[in-house]
């Protein structure tokens, strides 16, 4: 080969193109003219070329250079170039292979073809053929490698839709509750990481708490270390694991349980008041924000990228129609790849079914509660409408008796006096014996009315030990149905297993009467609250209501027998809370909310 030949053919500018990044194309011959001619032929065509005139030396380059091509001579000093083709596509399948020889027997050729080599040149080389023959390999290799990225794609779409459609089955064909959730969560971060899905390699899901209060970590996937993520997903891989075994075999590693992302996603707590926080500001604008290298368009909490050990992630928004629901974080902390635009695309549509679940299984759970609540309430009416019945009756009782106060007592006063007043202004025998009969039949009505006050129970005090959280909780429910029509909403605030010392039926009597009285000043709708505190010697049970309240004239006497302000009342509740409050050396305390309303605060020996 001339120098002269070595200009021809011309150079194209696109010869390039055949070579990615940092790889380059070895020409291993041990004649050293032939491979500086080819290195300086290949070099003026764009394409970076490196020697080799061993197959000791060519090893070394191997195992440190990304090689695209291999121009490789079959008799070196050191070994045969056939037996190198193995070790060539063993190590890296990817790169193409022309096997250079003087030997011009077709055996020869085949047997290299079979070896895995893509083409044979028989020395000396033209130049010409040797350029078309380098093209031709290095762009069917380019076809090859493309085609098999676009397969990898078509298998990650796949892979994608099918997980999409797995998940839209799953919440389509049946009720979500807590336990399913948490098993579709799992897959959806199993997909976000898995080499199938979205090969991101961390995923955290933070949600918010029932209050909407606070941003709470609760399930993360991914390694705890760069050098853990090796060793599990080159595991998964090796065994050939399905999406089912790989979400078996997260379930059972040692990340879900004390592993580095468990230990990050628990620690990850912020409250919702925090508007300017950059996790707060993805769920509540329903934003999705990447943070590449610790910068964006929104400050970036320092302490958020120390608790990730990463600057660049990416937040994705959970959220329905009607509130947020909190944020995915997805990063690549092993490998450190750039996060690009379709990667955050299809990483939306992850979020989006995640998203569904969670407002799924939160409906699902608000109806199994109303469904439980009305239960509850169904069967506290029909084991306790004795207790609703007799409550009418004392109710129904009061109402006479109120009448019968405010129409009989003022004439039977009158009467009961002018007799005792005549009686003292006469001497006559037979006048002052009807006089006194009138006095004393007077003097029996007024104990008949005064007897009214009392006309409840006055059986003794029967005390056992009562748990007090179903008592309260049972009460509640017979005004369920009163509550929802006034639109008013009550809160138990009962320590679940408070024991104490009274008669349940009697202290059923005092909640039942205390929780009417605050219905009944709520006709507008409200909250409701029963709240049970307890010290060493007492338990205290609080009933508040935001009604109209009393008025500071009308306070002290609220538990007088008969007393109302009520238009319909007759003031016998109270009176009957006292009674029975006293009768188990408790007291009795009324008082005006200053936030409005009226708190009812009953203390009874918890022993």
């Amino acid at each position: 080969m001339s120098d002269t030949e070595l200009r021809l053919p011309p150079v194209s500018l696109d010869d390039n193109e055949f070579l990615e990044g940092n790889e380059v194309i070895l020409a291993v011959d041990d004649y050293q003219a032939v491979v500086v001619l080819l290195q300086k032929f290949l070099q003026q065509r764009g394409l970076k070329t490196l020697t080799a005139a061993s197959a000791q030396e060519f090893r070394q380059i191997l195992n440190k250079v990304p090689i695209a091509l291999i121009l490789l001579d079959i008799n070196l000093p050191d070994g045969d170039g056939t037996q190198l083709i193995s070790e060539v596509k063993e190590a890296s399948p990817t790169t193409a292979i022309i096997m250079l020889s003087a030997a011009t027997d077709l055996h020869t050729a085949l047997e290299c073809l079979r070896h895995g080599a893509d083409d044979y040149l028989t020395k000396p080389v033209q130049l010409a053929t040797f350029w078309e023959t380098v093209r031709k390999v290095l762009e069917k290799r380019r076809l090859q490698i493309n085609n098999r990225r676009y397969q990898q794609q078509l298998e990650q779409a796949h892979f994608r839709i099918q997980l999409l459609h797995e998940l839209a089955m799953k919440m389509n064909t049946a009720y979500l509750g807590m336990t399913a959730l948490e098993e579709i969560l799992q897959a959806i971060l199993v997909g976000i990481t898995a080499e199938e899905g979205l090969k991101f390699n961390r995923a955290f899901l933070a949600l918010f708490n029932t209050t909407g209060t606070v941003l709470e970590g609760r399930l993360a996937v991914g390694p705890g270390c760069r050098e853990d993520a090796v060793r599990i997903w080159q595991e998964m891989s090796s065994r050939a694991m399905c999406f089912r075994d790989i979400i078996d075999s997260i379930k059972g590693h040692d990340f879900h349980e004390d592993s580095e992302v468990n230990k990050i996603v628990r620690a990850l707590r912020i409250p919702s008041e925090n508007k300017d926080h950059l996790l707060i500001r993805a769920a509540m604008e329903r934003k999705t924000i990447h943070v590449s290298h610790g910068q964006c368009e929104y400050p970036v909490p320092v302490d958020l990228m120390g608790l990730l050990q990463e600057d660049s992630f990416v937040v994705v928004p959970l959220y329905s129609s009607s509130r947020s629901l909190g944020v995915i974080i997805a990063d690549h902390f092993v490998t450190g790849k750039e996060i690009d635009s379709p990667l955050i695309h299809a990483l939306e549509s992850f979020a989006s079914q995640a998203s569904l679940a969670i407002e799924h299984c939160r409906l699902y759970t608000d109806m199994e509660e109303k469904i439980r609540e009305l239960e509850l309430v169904t069967h506290e009416l029909e084991a306790n409408k004795d207790l609703l019945v007799e409550s009418e009756r004392y109710s129904a009782l009061g109402q006479v008796a109120a009448q019968l106060a405010h129409n009989i007592r003022n004439p039977i006063t009158s009467i009961g006096g002018t007799a005792r007043l005549l009686s003292r202004k006469t001497t006559d025998p037979q006048q002052l014996k009807f006089l006194d009969m009138m006095a004393i039949e007077v003097t029996r009505i007024e104990q008949t009315l005064e007897d009214l006050f009392n006309f409840v129970d006055t059986s003794p005090v029967k005390k056992e030990p009562t748990l007090v959280y179903p008592l309260i909780i049972k009460t509640l429910m017979l005004f369920y149905n009163t509550m929802e029509k006034q639109g008013i909403k009550y809160q138990a605030l009962v320590p679940e297993q408070l024991t104490c010392a009274f008669d349940p039926g009697q202290i059923r009597k005092v909640l039942v009467h205390l929780v009417r009285n605050a219905v009944e000043a709520m006709e507008n709708g409200g909250n409701l609250q029963v709240e049970v505190t307890t010290d060493k010697e007492y338990i205290h049970i609080a009933v508040r209501d935001s009604g109209m309240g009393i008025a500071a004239a009308d306070l002290q006497r609220v538990s007088d027998p008969f007393y109302t302000t009520k238009v319909a009342g007759t003031g016998v509740g109270l009176a009957l809370v006292e009674r029975i409050v006293n009768d188990h050396q408790g007291m009795l305390h009324i008082r005006c909310r200053d936030s409005g309303g009226t708190e009812v605060i009953v203390t009874l020996p918890r022993f």
